[in-house]
Parts: structure tokens; sequence; C-alpha cells
């Protein structure tokens, strides 16, 4: 009776974003309207034209040790379980909203990674690290495209963004070892992420591949 009541446990799981299993709704998929003006949409562009306020007020403060600027990341980066909360409550998906929302993550972490590099406030070889995993996330997206592959969020890479911005934020207000162990540790999830990402693709161009040559 629990599981099929209007708010049952399965329900809240898949609201809240616990449960991430099924395929990705039809609005966001490869031919659907771009549907711009959704609400999650609205949360999306928001958390965009934020950021420039977020550069402004981190390198204005001299040091880069801000709680306006902390804020103001904490926000952008909040947005982004937002939007997905309010897609999922009010059923308003849509493909721009799909690709929107990874390219203003990516964004946000290197607006913040700018800021903590010119500052000094992270290891700099860290911060290099994370640039470098999030250019070679761009390259596997465009190899994506060009291929015809759609790969799926897996979960080291949810998980990844958590870390990486929480160590980023705390950067932002103090020093010590633990924004750099959150960021430390958000790397290493975010590269096993790109691991798989990279054997997902290949593995599903092969097969398609093999296919191609069995038709034919």
């Amino acid at each position: 009776m629990a599981e099929t009541a209007p708010f049952g446990r399965g329900r809240l799981r898949r609201l809240f974003g616990l449960d991430r299993s099924g395929p990705p709704p039809r609005q966001t998929r490869e031919g659907a309207p771009l549907n711009p003006w959704t609400l999650p949409n609205l949360v999306g562009y928001a958390r965009l034209a934020a950021l420039p306020l977020f550069l402004f007020v981190a390198f204005d403060s001299g040091d880069g040790r801000s709680a306006t600027a902390a804020l103001i990341f904490a926000l952008i980066a909040g947005g982004d379980y937002l939007d997905g909360f309010l897609a999922r409550v009010t059923g308003q998906y849509s493909r721009l909203g799909a690709a929107l929302d990874p390219l203003v993550d990516r964004l946000t972490i290197l607006a913040g990674a700018a800021v903590c590099w010119h500052f000094e406030l992270l290891p700099r070889w860290a911060l290099a690290l994370l640039v470098a995993r999030e250019v070679a996330m761009l390259v596997l997206a465009q190899y994506g495209l060009r291929h015809g592959v759609e790969i799926a969020v897996n979960w080291p890479g949810r998980i990844s963004v958590f870390p990486i911005m929480g160590g980023i934020f705390l950067a932002l207000l103090i020093s010590g070892w633990v924004p750099v162990a959150l960021l430390v540790a958000g790397i290493a999830l975010a590269i096993i992420a790109t691991v798989l990402y990279a054997r997902q693709g290949l593995r599903t161009v092969r097969a398609g591949a093999t296919q191609g040559r069995t038709q034919s």
C-alpha cells in the first residue's frame, strides 16, 4: 500500500533525486523541443547571470576571502539541486535544461578555481588537475555528440560535485586542510567518473560499429 501512495517512499526518493533509475525524461532526449521557458531553466539563467557577480566580488576582495563571494558561490552551486528538484516537482523537463545544467556546473567550478588559483587559496596542482578533468569532459562530450552517443551521468560524477564545490566554498572563507581534503576527494571521484564515461562511450561506439557491420 505504501509504495502506491501518492507520496510513498519510492516517489519521495525520486523527488529528491535519490532514485535516478529508469530512462531520462522524453522531454530531454535528442529531437525534443528546447522548451527554454520553464521554471527550472529560469533558475539556470539566474545561476549563469550570477557568475560574473561572483567573480567581481571575489577578485575585488583583495585576498580572495570574502563571505559575500562565498555566499554567492553557495547560491549558484545550490541552484544545481534546486533546478533539478523543480523539474521533478513540476514535470517541466526540457532538452535545453538538460544541456544548461551541466554547463553552468562546469562554469561555476571553473570560476571558483580561477579565484582560488589567483589568490592561491588551494594547491595549484590540484586546481590544474581539476581544470584538466573539466577539459577532458568537454572532449568526451564532443566525441559523444559526433558519434551519437548519449552518456548517462554516473554516481561518482554526480557525487564529486559536492566535495569539489564544498572545497572551493570553504577556501573562500578559511584556510587549512579541510578545503584541500574536500577538493582532492572530489577530484578523485571526478577522475573515476571520467574513466567510466570514457569506457561507456567507447563501448557504445564499438557496439554500434559491430551492429552496423552485421547488418551490412
